[in-house]
């Protein structure tokens, strides 16, 4: 028998009701699991790896994580959407960064768990 299931069938109604009471509304999980998502690709980590040191233009971003501009350019506009990037026009540069301390604290937040572990 799997050690990941109960070996009898009992519910305790007041944990339950408990753990309901402290879960996020379904839209909010959506989103959550969008913002996840879009963290599964690795080339989009690296990005946001190199936007936690500070702010770089896709030309510099595409050397550091040895892509093309065009690639890096489809993965910023993903990161844009999902809120974990935000750029800034300077001329004819645009400038991208993380959109704020929180995107900065799962990413290292994530590499913690992952060292701990």
């Amino acid at each position: 028998m799997s050690k990941d299931i109960c070996q009898i069938s009992y519910v305790d109604v007041e944990r339950v009701s408990r753990a309901r009471a402290r879960m996020h509304d379904e839209q909010t999980i959506v989103q959550l699991a969008e913002t996840f998502k879009v963290l599964s690709e690795p080339t989009r980590l690296r990005i946001l790896h190199a936007l936690a040191e500070e702010e770089l233009c896709v030309c510099d971003i595409a050397a550091v994580v040895q892509g093309t501009q065009s690639a890096i350019s489809h993965q910023l506009r993903l990161l844009r959407g999902a809120r974990l990037v935000k750029n800034r026009k300077d001329g004819k540069m645009v400038y991208y960064s993380l959109d704020d301390e929180h995107v900065r604290n799962l990413f290292e937040e994530g590499i913690r768990h992952l060292e701990e572990g």
